[in-house]
């Protein structure tokens, strides 16, 4: 592995600040998503206003008459969704700064849809429901850490997503405000995704890049088998042998950024229960050997990140 060079470090801790600024702009500008107007009262008093907090899906709410108390929410509201805005807007045009140097600087490898699927899932609060695991993984323990790993280390052609099935009602409701299926979520990265027909927990674009969905293996109370929503072209969760362990490892996150400059968070798990699962992989004996080689390198090469670069994760 080799270390991030020194300009490129500085131009990644200068990035990522205001990536995390505008996670946080973007936050506080959805408590103020709507709008508030005044609706007149009836033709007998149309000066008795009523105040009226509207929601970005169009429904409405009464906060009371026109009074001094309900004329100072109108104000603050007005003035917290401008500074709100504004926030926002600074920092997202910094943020297209920031990609270009990015980009200048050779700063991130990750491929440019890695970011678009987590970014795209992150817009709709999908996220919240996924883990990273898998060889893509490393793109965030790299970033964590300042560092490259070899390229034979991270060279895939898929991602793998965790998926809670404990937290599947949360998912559903949250799924349904986006009013399309987990397919449609990723088709609008990329709208030649497709599920595969012999793998239906696969979806597949015209590049061959695929992501796949996974959970942890049926236990008491887990539906089975289970498809993310009622479109029929929606993806069928796989069980993954261990997936529990995963999902119950602490969890890691960081900003990971694409070769065009883009960045996205990577929410993933701990990397010493990433280093346990794969130094267990490589020694399944019906694994396919140059899988379990390739496990072996990556949990060779993230213990030694994390004794070096991530003592704080060391366990």
């Amino acid at each position: 592995m080799l270390e991030l060079p020194a300009d490129a470090t500085r131009q990644y801790i200068d990035a990522v600040a205001t990536f995390e600024a505008y996670e946080e702009a973007l936050a506080e500008a959805a408590k103020v998503r709507g709008g508030m107007y005044w609706h007149r009262g009836p033709m007998a008093a149309p000066d008795d206003a009523y105040l009226v907090r509207t929601t970005a899906s169009g429904s409405e709410k009464s906060l009371g008459r026109r009074s001094p108390e309900t004329e100072a929410m109108y104000a603050s509201f007005r003035q917290r969704k401008e500074l709100a805005e504004l926030r926002r807007d600074g920092l997202k045009a910094s943020l297209s700064k920031h990609k270009r140097m990015n980009r200048a600087l050779r700063v991130g490898r990750v491929a440019p849809i890695i970011v678009d699927i987590l970014n795209r899932l992150a817009v709709t609060k999908l996220g919240e429901h996924f883990r990273v695991v898998g060889t893509h993984a490393l793109y965030a323990y790299e970033s964590a850490a300042g560092i490259i790993f070899e390229d034979d280390a991270v060279a895939t052609r898929d991602i793998d997503l965790l998926w809670d099935v404990r937290k599947r009602v949360a998912f559903a409701t949250a799924l349904s405000k986006v009013d399309m299926s987990m397919l449609g979520v990723l088709q609008k990265v990329d709208p030649t995704f497709r599920i595969r027909n012999s793998k239906k927990y696969t979806a597949v674009n015209k590049d061959g890049f695929e992501v796949d969905i996974i959970r942890r293996e049926q236990a008491i109370g887990d539906p089975h088998p289970i498809r993310l929503s009622n479109d029929d072209e929606d993806f069928w969760v796989a069980q993954a042998p261990r997936a529990q362990e995963l999902l119950d490892s602490p969890p890691f996150s960081a900003v990971i950024v694409a070769t065009n400059g883009d960045m996205a968070r990577m929410n993933t798990l701990d990397p010493t229960a990433f280093v346990r699962f794969k130094q267990w992989m490589s020694a399944l004996p019906e694994r396919d050997p140059l899988k379990r080689r390739r496990d072996a390198l990556q949990a060779k090469a993230v213990e030694e990140v994390v004794q070096e670069y991530l003592p704080h994760w060391a366990r």
